[in-house]
């Protein structure tokens, strides 16, 4: 799989939404990190792993991260890979220093939440619900999903969070195996309790968000030891992160 390794400082492990590549922010590059990613398995040229769960960012973060002689390292999700920062988190003991997961999921069928409610087309993720057949033939049917971005959100991908152009459209060209899996992941078992985090995490969510509402971050805040929560009742998915992202990433260096 692609590795990206930029910058000089702390390390801070990004993991990526769907469908994205893994390649970090640029518009979060700053003096004295070092951002590292990769892509997940499926996604550019990293072998697709069938039945994956979100536990395996585990697996793969500590390989990265031992490959090249890391011993204590950050992790910073967006999206999807809010799930896959909590994995490392629950699972590397104090490897990681704190997590922060902006705009992330719940699990899937946590009890109190309803999780689809909100979701703007939760169609995709209703399909991977029903198993892998379902969801293959959802993305074999013509379909435009509506993302639920808000106008700010738009706004945000017109300014230096056009970056995202740079890691969903190669993402998309190579075709849905790997985001079918990243749904499947989603909706099935995770491979660790939230519960279970013992190391700081921060919760960031818009709370006009409509692709994943807010409700997710607000139940983990409930369940994850310690959390702490961070909503902005006027932002979306995406324009959460002009005002959010960059104080997120200096809380995540103040846990050192």
């Amino acid at each position: 799989m692609t590795v990206y390794d930029v910058g000089i400082g702390f390390p801070i492990f990004y993991h990526h939404g769907t469908p994205n590549l893994g390649a970090p922010p640029e518009p979060l590059f700053a003096d004295g990190i070092r951002w590292i990613g990769y892509d997940r398995p499926g996604y550019g040229d990293a072998p697709a792993e069938p039945g994956r769960d979100v536990a395996s960012a585990a697996r793969h973060t500590e390989r990265i991260a031992d490959d090249k002689g890391i011993e204590r390292f950050a992790v910073l999700g967006h999206s999807g890979g809010g799930p896959h920062a909590l994995a490392c988190a629950a699972l590397l003991g104090d490897r990681v220093t704190a997590a922060v997961s902006i705009s992330g999921l719940a699990p899937y069928g946590a009890p109190g939440l309803d999780w689809f409610a909100g979701m703007a087309s939760p169609a995709a993720l209703r399909a991977a619900a029903r198993g892998l057949a379902a969801k293959q033939a959802y993305e074999a049917a013509p379909t435009e999903d509506d993302p639920g971005f808000i106008p700010a959100d738009w706004a945000a991908l017109e300014g230096e969070w056009g970056w995202f152009g740079t890691v969903v459209a190669p993402a998309m060209a190579a075709g849905p195996g790997a985001a079918i899996d990243d749904d499947l992941a989603y909706v099935n078992a995770w491979g660790f309790d939230p519960a279970s985090i013992a190391v700081p995490v921060l919760l960031v969510h818009g709370g006009r968000d409509a692709s994943v509402p807010a409700a997710h971050s607000v139940w983990l805040a409930d369940h994850v030891p310690g959390a702490e929560l961070w909503i902005s009742p006027d932002e979306g998915h995406i324009s959460i992160l002009i005002g959010a992202a960059k104080p997120a990433v200096q809380w995540l260096l103040r846990q050192r």
